[in-house]
């Protein structure tokens, strides 16, 4: 593994869930199906091949083709989504919400793991066709979550009122937002570039799922990238049978109960709890669960006064399918069944729930999708990179919480020794002579040893905290050095690239900064890369 790149499982940022799933840990080997190695997906692609329907990819190109028709699409992208009617033809997939100006850096991430994937794919099965696809969560609700950017320090935010599906929100408003954006990214030829990506993405289309689509495209469209918009009648058609099922039957929530509980009896954290109806019904202004009141046989629509008969919601069903909305539950399932789809990649937390939804996939009767964790990154200036290396500290080094990294600089700097190792083994070894005593009288004595002992040794490790403490005092400008230099990489002690936007980056290095995230990411061997720039 190269010198830069950091396990995922040996930081503090991966659940214990995550951690085994990526070492195949024997408790978890029943949650998925096979695992991302190269040989196992030649035994998806011939599965995947099996069961996809032709009559379904066939309705595939179609809304792709109509979705992109206001848009300019590169070679590679219109004749990927034409292969898509071709049996040969298979994809692997990421997904995101709607975030403004794509949010968090791993937004960006996501979408170069899988293009990158998709390559080593295409490269290993010659004769079959691999798509990469961007799926966008256009019927998430949660306008709180996406409608915002940090850039230079600045959290860069969109008012509005709208509500309902965020990929049908007006993008009415962030023109001021545009302006603000403008006035705090400069007017140097990066900033340039990047100011009119965001005015020709958002101020010049009219909904947020449009915006989205041109962003996205603006900036991986040369690649093949497909991007696509579930939030169709003709797919949602598609999804039917299914979406009839789980209102009369449930088979979700029973299937990933069960399966919770065994991961909750192996110790693990459950990431989402399944509902009873795992669906929303979407119109242009709400998103709202379905519920069942079972005395009454009635289903409703929470926050509205909407209410359906068993046979008034399989006729609307029938009728209007596009205003069903599977949840987070049930998306998978949605996504896999009109893609052929092979791998799904994503972060730690989505692989978390997606491990809860073998037996559904199961229940449905389609190819549960192989897991890869997307790849991970911190992007680093040789400036920094010299100054760790002035100190002794490695980048992996700065992972570690900020009182370990402190605690570890100062017992390596202090010019006295802050390690009471020795003292508490000659302690030991002076107490063993009273435990050859105690063996030969009564047990009451044996305990007062251990007692004894046991008290001896913890004072000596207070007395070694006391003198870590007092070093901290002493040595306080290397301490708040060490600080700001962590900070700089880990703002507000989180992963840089959960809270700094791509935005920040491109200002520095333009396109240099996607072109070299792209040549260092092995898909296949996801970890914490350190990019250099």
């Amino acid at each position: 593994m190269p010198a830069d790149c950091i396990p995922l499982q040996q930081t503090r940022f991966i659940s214990n869930l995550i951690k085994d799933y990526l070492t195949r840990q024997p408790a978890v080997e029943n949650l998925y199906g096979r695992f991302p190695e190269l040989h196992e997906f030649s035994l998806q692609l011939a599965e995947k091949k099996e069961v996809f329907p032709a009559e379904i990819r066939k309705i595939l190109v179609t809304v792709l083709q109509e979705q992109y028709s206001s848009l300019t699409t590169s070679e590679l992208t219109a004749a990927n989504i034409a292969s898509l009617t071709s049996e040969s033809t298979f994809t692997v997939t990421t997904g995101h919400q709607l975030n403004l100006f794509g949010g968090p850096l791993y937004f960006i991430y996501k979408i170069i793991s899988t293009i990158k994937l998709a390559r080593k794919l295409q490269e290993e099965h010659p004769g079959k066709k691999i798509v990469p696809v961007f799926w966008m969560a256009t019927e998430d609700h949660d306008f709180e979550e996406i409608n915002y950017f940090h850039f230079d320090h600045k959290k860069i935010s969109w008012n509005s009122s709208a509500s309902g599906a965020v990929g049908h929100f007006s993008t009415e408003g962030l023109k001021n937002t545009f302006e603000v954006f403008k006035s705090c990214s400069g007017r140097s030829k990066n900033a340039l570039q990047l100011q009119q990506l965001f005015e020709d993405a958002y101020v010049k289309h009219h909904n947020l799922a449009d915006a989205t689509r041109y962003l996205v495209n603006a900036l991986f469209g040369e690649t093949g990238l497909v991007v696509i918009d579930a939030d169709e009648v003709k797919l949602k058609s598609l999804f039917a049978s299914v979406v009839k099922n789980e209102l009369l039957h449930s088979p979700t929530f029973d299937n990933v109960s069960e399966t919770a509980k065994n991961i909750e009896a192996a110790g693990y954290h459950i990431q989402v709890n399944p509902r009873k109806i795992n669906l929303f019904y979407l119109t242009e202004s709400h998103r709202g669960r379905i519920e069942k009141d079972v005395q009454k046989s009635l289903y409703f629509v929470e926050g509205t006064s909407l209410k359906f008969t068993e046979a008034e919601i399989l006729k609307t069903l029938n009728d209007h399918p596009e205003r069903f909305s599977p949840n987070v539950m049930l998306r998978p399932v949605y996504q896999e069944l009109i893609l052929p789809n092979l791998c799904y990649i994503g972060g730690g937390g989505e692989l978390a729930y997606w491990l809860q939804l073998k037996s559904t996939f199961t229940h449905f009767d389609i190819p549960f999708p192989i897991l890869l964790h997307r790849n991970a990154a911190l992007i680093v200036s040789e400036k920094i990179i010299d100054k760790l290396e002035k100190i002794g500290l490695s980048v992996s080094d700065l992972y570690l919480r900020r009182e370990e990294l402190i605690d570890k600089k100062i017992r390596q700097i202090s010019d006295i020794p802050i390690d009471f190792t020795i003292q508490k083994n000659h302690l030991k070894e002076q107490f063993k002579a009273l435990y050859d005593i105690a063996e030969k009288t009564d047990a009451s004595f044996l305990g007062a040893v251990r007692a004894q002992e046991a008290k001896q040794i913890k004072g000596l490790e207070k007395l070694e905290k006391r003198l870590l403490k007092a070093q901290k005092k002493k040595l306080h400008d290397e301490v708040s050095r060490l600080e700001k230099l962590q900070e700089s990489l880990f703002p507000a002690g989180s992963l840089q690239e959960r809270h700094d936007n791509f935005s920040e980056y491109y200002l520095q290095y333009g396109p240099a900064f996607i072109e070299k995230a792209t040549e260092t990411f092995n898909p296949l061997q996801p970890c914490f890369d350190v990019i250099r720039l």
